[in-house]
């Protein structure tokens, strides 16, 4: 392909874009295709000869799109906000089209340093101190495997230049909460901790780590012979958005020589709010955190923020240096290679550059607090109207409820809970997502796409009333 002919299918495929996002409203939220549907219908086999454009984008228009799970549509309210937000896109897409591969400093020096700022200009928003420094992430499942590699190395010493953790006298444990993401145990696994290893804490009426309960656990740990190695602590959980108190878990990992991890994926975009950052009190304490810009803030994903208090550590666990990345520029410049697991790296910089540039800290301010109060507005509907309870506080955007009628309680309320929350997102209208809280069906409102107003709100709130009582009924 031909840079004009790139330049007129590039118009036609903005357009599509542009006419998807504004027609985004009176599609279904949720994808209403059934699995194996769409790859029925395309070639089971590669084509042979080339195919003109047009029919590429038909197909597109006739076959994928229709059946897209709409992330941005105003009455989203499922897993986090994914805002992919058009001024970030922009940047996106120079991205993929300027083709620059950071492998260091000089492949490609706007890379490299436009990474630098934003980090730091996101550093400035959220009000960390000048202690720490930003790498850009795929995502915080990533940057949480990075951390407890760092923390496995400076707990051992760098086992990883002698024998690892095969070699190791005992085993090193890792401490989270019961209310920690998925990701977390994954990192734990493939970081060669073993399942055996990773504490599970528990958490008080808030949702929160039991700091008692981890002081005792890394107390029985020690007197087991075990090596107590890291930490991870949620700011926004998954499933509440429950935050841990860092401040004395924080003052606990400084005192016992322990890696404090802070996992804020979702809620961390919320600390461009100065009222928001008492959540994370005592984030100065921690060695490690990590923030998705790429959901509630509007980043187009991927585009997860790493940031480090120590980034010598952090080089010197994740570099390489063979012969032929070696350059002048070396010891003068961050080689960001250096800087997690993968080698090359996409210009992700230049999204949350865009998004920055054309939206404004204020702009961004104004969005999240608008989520902040449509969660607070639809919290009070929940705790003002019977049988009708919310199951959690609300420090952000998420609202978990549940609908309780009289007699119902144990399976048959969770049979219930799923039939209605089923109702609404066969439907198309909305989108929930159920999960377990305290052992029981529940229903998250992760409230915060872009284009989600008060009156997408109130709508919900309707719905979900009308459907729980038709089911009950």
């Amino acid at each position: 392909m031909q840079p004009d002919e790139f330049r007129r299918l590039g118009y036609q495929v903005i357009d599509m874009i542009a006419d998807y996002r504004a027609t985004i409203a009176q599609r279904p939220v949720w994808s209403q295709l059934r699995p194996g549907e769409l790859r029925s219908q395309l070639p089971a086999h590669p084509p042979e000869h080339p195919e003109p454009a047009a029919a590429i984008l038909a197909d597109i228009e006739r076959l994928i799109i229709p059946g897209l799970s709409n992330w941005q549509h105003p009455r989203f309210f499922g897993y986090f906000p994914a805002n992919a937000s058009l001024a970030s896109l922009l940047g996106d897409m120079l991205s993929g089209g300027l083709g620059q591969l950071g492998l260091n400093w000089q492949a490609s020096p706007p890379l490299t340093e436009l990474e630098e700022l934003t980090t730091d200009w996101m550093r400035q928003l959220i009000g960390l101190s000048e202690m720490w420094r930003g790498v850009i992430q795929d995502t915080a499942s990533t940057s949480t495997l990075v951390a407890l590699l760092c923390a496995r190395e400076r707990a051992t010493d760098h086992c990883q230049v002698r024998g690892g953790l095969q070699a190791l006298p005992a085993p090193l444990v890792v401490y989270t909460s019961t209310q920690s993401h998925s990701s977390v145990e994954k990192a734990v696994l493939l970081a060669g901790f073993g399942r055996d290893n990773l504490r599970l804490i528990p958490v008080d009426d808030q949702f929160a780590m039991r700091v008692d309960a981890l002081e005792a656990a890394i107390a029985a740990d020690r007197a087991a012979g075990r090596v107590p190695c890291a930490v991870v602590a949620s700011i926004g959980a998954t499933a509440t958005t429950a935050c841990d108190p860092l401040e004395p878990i924080g003052a606990l990992c400084q005192r016992e020589g322990i890696w404090l991890h802070v996992d804020a994926a979702m809620a961390g975009s919320a600390m461009i709010l100065p009222e928001c950052r008492q959540l994370w009190q005592g984030i100065e304490q921690a060695d490690s955190l990590v923030l998705n810009p790429h959901k509630w803030l509007g980043a187009a994903f991927d585009c997860s923020l790493y940031y480090v208090r120590d980034p010598q550590h952090l080089i010197r666990v994740m570099s390489t240096n063979p012969s032929y990345l070696q350059t002048g520029a070396d010891g003068t410049v961050t080689n960001y290679r250096d800087w997690g697991i993968p080698l090359g790296r996409r210009f992700r910089a230049l999204k949350l550059y865009f998004l920055l540039r054309c939206e404004g800290a204020e702009g961004l301010r104004v969005r999240l607090r608008r989520d902040l109060a449509n969660a607070r507005w639809l919290a009070a509907q929940v705790d003002a109207t019977p049988p009708w309870r919310r199951l959690a506080p609300v420090p952000l955007q998420t609202v978990c409820v549940r609908h309780e009628p009289p007699g119902l309680t144990d399976e048959a309320l969770d049979q219930h809970t799923l039939r209605w929350v089923g109702m609404i997102n066969a439907g198309g209208a909305a989108y929930l997502t159920p999960a377990v809280l305290d052992g029981r069906w529940m229903v998250r409102v992760s409230i915060g796409a872009e284009p989600t107003e008060h009156a997408d709100v109130v709508a919900l709130w309707e719905l979900m009333q009308a459907t729980a009582t038709c089911v009950a009924a």
